[in-house]
């Protein structure tokens, strides 16, 4: 089982910055570099979606359309902590936050055969933190 704690949210003006935080943990045996790291988000009415995804096996990125160009997502391996940099803020921005995670052996072979993306496939989730930009 893994945890996940998101961190940094808050109100901010459009053209603001804010950086997320997703502090990750696990039982006894639990390691963070064999797991991808996704932020998602909801907004009121939509569906989820993925923002941006790291690996943590191998540096790989996804950012989503939206966030290409202003966000930047990284990782810290010696905090077991994901970040996500996130500059230019609109309103359109404004969702709950969701960390997430993804045991990478169990989906190495699809994604290397290009059957399933980094952001696919994500079965634990935080409490998840709030973004609103104001205009």
């Amino acid at each position: 089982d893994v945890q996940l704690q998101a961190f940094g949210g808050g109100l901010v003006q459009a053209g603001g910055s804010l950086r997320l935080s997703c502090s990750v943990s696990g039982l006894p045996g639990f390691r963070f570099d064999d797991y991808a790291i996704g932020w998602f988000r909801q907004a009121p009415g939509k569906e989820h979606e993925a923002v941006s995804c790291y690996n943590n096996m191998n540096g790989n990125t996804y950012y989503s359309d939206s966030a290409k160009g202003r966000f930047t997502i990284s990782s810290v391996s010696t905090k077991n902590t994901v970040y996500l940099q996130m500059n230019g803020l609109k309103s359109e921005d404004t969702a709950r936050y969701y960390c997430t995670a993804r045991y990478q052996p169990r989906f190495m072979g699809e994604e290397l055969r290009g059957d399933l993306e980094l952001c696919d496939e994500y079965d634990f989730w935080g409490e998840g933190t709030q973004v609103t930009v104001s205009s």
